[in-house]
C-alpha cells in the first residue's frame, strides 16, 4: 500500500504539474492513494475553487486538503458543503463548513483516514489545535476506524509541527507539514512507526519567493513600488513524499521524498 502526498499547490504553474504529470506519476510508483493540499491552486495563488477541485480529482487525486486560504475564493464555502473530498482545517471553529477529517477507499479497497489540521503559531487563529487533536485519538483508533491516517498539519512553526508527529507517533500513517512551501530535509519514520516530514514543500515555481512572483516579492521588502502578491509561472517542480504502509498494522514501512520537474530536480 504506497500513500503519495503532494505539498501545496500554487498557482496555474503548480496546478498544470500536478494535471499534467500525476496520472503516469501514480502508475510508475503504483500508487494506492493521492493526497493534494490545494489552498493556494487558484490562478491568484490563495484559494481553490469547484474547478479546479474538480480538476484535480479528474487526474487522479482523491483528497484535496486546505489550510488558511481555504475561504479566500468564496464560492468554497458552499461547495465544500457538497465536497466530502475536499477538507479544511479541523480546528476552525465548530460552525464552518464542511469538514476536517474524511475516511476514504484507496483503489486497492483499504480504509484511508485524512485529517486536516492548522497550527495556532504566526498563522490565522483558530481553535486550539492539539485540544482539537487529543479529542480526534479519543475518538478514532487506527486499524479500528480506518486502516490508515494521514494528517496534514498546515501550520508556520517547526516546533508546533515536530510536536503533532510526536503527538500522532503510533497512530497516524503519516504526519506531514504545509504551508511554508519549502521542502525540509527531515523525512523520518519516528520511534513508533509514524511516518514524519516538516513540510513537504510546495508544487509551483520554486524561481520566487515562496511561490510568489520574485520581482514583485522582492519590491515589496525593499519598500519599492509593488503590487499584491501574484505567483510565479515558471516551470513547477512537484515536491512531497510517498509513504509505503504496513497494512498489518496501518504504519509507516518506508518513506521516501519525491521532488520531479523544475528547479528543484535540476
Amino acid at each position: 500500500m504506497k500513500i503519495f502526498f503532494l505539498g501545496d499547490v500554487v498557482g496555474r504553474s503548480g496546478r498544470l504539474a500536478v494535471t499534467k504529470n500525476l496520472k503516469s506519476i501514480t502508475e510508475k510508483e503504483k500508487i494506492d492513494f493521492v493526497i493534494v493540499n490545494g489552498e493556494n491552486a487558484a490562478d491568484q495563488g490563495v484559494g481553490i475553487t469547484e474547478e479546479i477541485s474538480n480538476d484535480l480529482f479528474k487526474c487522479g487525486v482523491d483528497v484535496i486538503t486546505t489550510g488558511n486560504h481555504v475561504w479566500d475564493q468564496k464560492e468554497t464555502i458552499n461547495f465544500i458543503e457538497k465536497e466530502t473530498r475536499l477538507l479544511r482545517p479541523e480546528n476552525l471553529s465548530n460552525n464552518s463548513p464542511g469538514k476536517g477529517f474524511g475516511i476514504y477507499k484507496s483503489k486497492n479497497g483499504y480504509r484511508v483516514g485524512v485529517l486536516n489540521l492548522m497550527g495556532n503559531v504566526f498563522i490565522k487563529k483558530c481553535e486550539n489545535v492539539f485540544e482539537a487533536a487529543t479529542i480526534f485519538k479519543q475518538k478514532y483508533k487506527l486499524k479500528d476506524d480506518y486502516d490508515f491516517l494521514v494528517v496534514d498539519f498546515h501550520g508556520e512553526a517547526t516546533s508546533e509541527k515536530m510536536a503533532m508527529g510526536h503527538f500522532f507517533d503510533g497512530k497516524a500513517t503519516l504526519v506531514v507539514g504545509t504551508h511554508t512551501h519549502v521542502p525540509t530535509n527531515d523525512i523520518r519514520i519516528l520511534i513508533n512507526g509514524t511516518a514524519y516530514q516538516t513540510d513537504a514543500g510546495m508544487c509551483g515555481d520554486y524561481d520566487s519567493v515562496v511561490g510568489m512572483n520574485k520581482v514583485n516579492s522582492l519590491n515589496k521588502f525593499l519598500k519599492k513600488d509593488s503590487t499584491k502578491h501574484f505567483p510565479a509561472e515558471g516551470n513547477a517542480t512537484l515536491s512531497g513524499l510517498i509513504v509505503e504502509c504496513d497494512t498489518s498494522n496501518g504504519l509507516a514501512h518506508k518513506v521516501k521524498k519525491f521532488i520531479y520537474g523544475g528547479e528543484l530536480s535540476k
